[in-house]
Order: C-alpha cells, then sequence, then structure tokens
C-alpha cells in the first residue's frame, strides 16, 4: 500500500509553529474529559505526528499511538525524540485494533481522520475495531470534517493558518459525497517563497449519520459538541464537529 503522506509528514507541522503545541482550548478539553472520565490509558489512533500524544502524556495518561502512515510514524518518533519521550507507536489501521493492541484503553481518539473510509460499511467497521479495544464505559473522542454547516454552505477556501514561516490554505470541491481538500502550503526562507501542495479526499460524514453509524458499531449513546469549550453542535452554526461516544 502506497503511503499518500510521504510528501506531506515533514512539514505538516510548520504551520503550528516550532513545537506544535496545541491551543489552549484544546488542553482544557482533554483536561476536563479526561478527569470526569478516569481516563488513564489513552491511543490516539490516528496519531499522525504525535502532536496529541505529547499533551495526553503531559496530562498524565499512559498514552500509545497509532497511524496507518509510516511517514507519520517516522516524523511523530522524531517529534517526540526531541522531548525525550518514549510513547509506543504502532502502524495500525484503525478498521483492524485488536490486531495490534492487546492493550484496553480507558480512551481511544480519532480527529479529523475517519472521512477516509470509503462507505458505510467501512466506517461502522472503523467504529467496531475502536470499540473493542475499549474497556466497558470507556469513551471515543471523534472529530469529522464537514461539518453540517460546511456542507450546507460550501465554501471554496479556508486560510488554516498563516506564521512567518508557512501560510497553509485549503481549497475544497464537493462532490456527490465527498470534499476533496487541495492543501497550499507557501513555505518562507532565506532562499525565497516556495509553493508545495497536497490533497486528500474524504467522505461525509455528518452529525445525524455520524451518531447512527456509531450506534450501529455497539456504542450506546453519542454526544456532540461545536467545539473545544464543550458548546453544543448546532447544524446551522457550528464550524466544528466533535463527538464523544459511550461504550
Amino acid at each position: 500500500m502506497s503511503d499518500q503522506y510521504a510528501d506531506f509528514a515533514e512539514r505538516y507541522d510548520l504551520p503550528y509553529g516550532p513545537a506544535g503545541q496545541p491551543d489552549t482550548r484544546l488542553v482544557e478539553f482533554f483536561r476536563r474529559l479526561f478527569v470526569e472520565h478516569q481516563v488513564r490509558r489513552v491511543l490516539d489512533c490516528a496519531c499522525g505526528t504525535g502532536r496529541h500524544l505529547r499533551l495526553f502524556h503531559e496530562l498524565g495518561c499512559e498514552a500509545y499511538g497509532s497511524d496507518i502512515s509510516p511517514s507519520m510514524l517516522a516524523q511523530a518518533e522524531k517529534n517526540l525524540a526531541t522531548s525525550a519521550l518514549r510513547i509506543p507507536l504502532r502502524q495500525a489501521d484503525f478498521r483492524c485494533l485488536p490486531e495490534t493492541f492487546a492493550e484496553c484503553f480507558d480512551a481511544v481518539v480519532c480527529l479529523a481522520a475517519i472521512g477516509y473510509m470509503p462507505d458505510e460499511i467501512q466506517f461502522v467497521k472503523a467504529f467496531e475495531s475502536m470499540s473493542q479495544v475499549l474497556r466497558q464505559n470507556g469513551i471515543l473522542v471523534l472529530s469529522a470534517m464537514p461539518t453540517d454547516r460546511q456542507w450546507q454552505e460550501k465554501p471554496r477556501f479556508a486560510l488554516v493558518a498563516d506564521t512567518p514561516d508557512c501560510s497553509r490554505l485549503f481549497v475544497m470541491d464537493y462532490r456527490a459525497t465527498a470534499v476533496r481538500y487541495d492543501i497550499l502550503d507557501l513555505l518562507r526562507g532565506p532562499s525565497g517563497t516556495k509553493l508545495k501542495t497536497w490533497s486528500a479526499e474524504l467522505t461525509v460524514l455528518l452529525r445525524d449519520d455520524q451518531e447512527r453509524l456509531l450506534k450501529a458499531a455497539g456504542f450506546r449513546r453519542v454526544d456532540f459538541f461545536g467545539g473545544y469549550d464543550f458548546s453544543p453542535y448546532d447544524r446551522a452554526t457550528s464550524n466544528q464537529m466533535i463527538a464523544i461516544a459511550y461504550k
């Protein structure tokens, strides 16, 4: 299987600053969530370059990471090494987690990656896999794009980051059941400005379908939030969609 992140992994974190630190709202979201649900062991099953693994470690959790991309895992290993962190990283398709992990987790996290599933059968397979490595009453933290609002309004462009070193622009094309994201990075350095591009197509999974498929996979309840401040999800106005599913 080819690694679609091979040309993107090394520059993935550039717009987020040299340390790749998450914003304070996300930190407080996970701090509150993990305390409330007594999360001690957590798996980020689409960990990418490991930015959230560092956060989970700092929150006192035993953190594990997995990703389907060898390039992303290699970059995660480099990033974690800069902080002298030894966090287990394993290559895994999140539809097959029980084949990779014998551990039982209090929480599984999957941020902005579930849309890579091509259809509802594979969504349910992924959710069942995530459930199988959770303890009873464990939680799945899931974020998906686009939101109901974005799907309704269909904006074409989004400037998602703008730093002295890098500007990142999303150009979005809407299909019948998917969104193609063309990512344009303007990289600024001593030798001038360079343009790098990368693309991905994500299947649309809106709020109601997400709840239906999570319950089909065995989750007993799903709560939706419109941001990392725990604001209620609103189909007409929310720019983020974060789900907490309870096993």
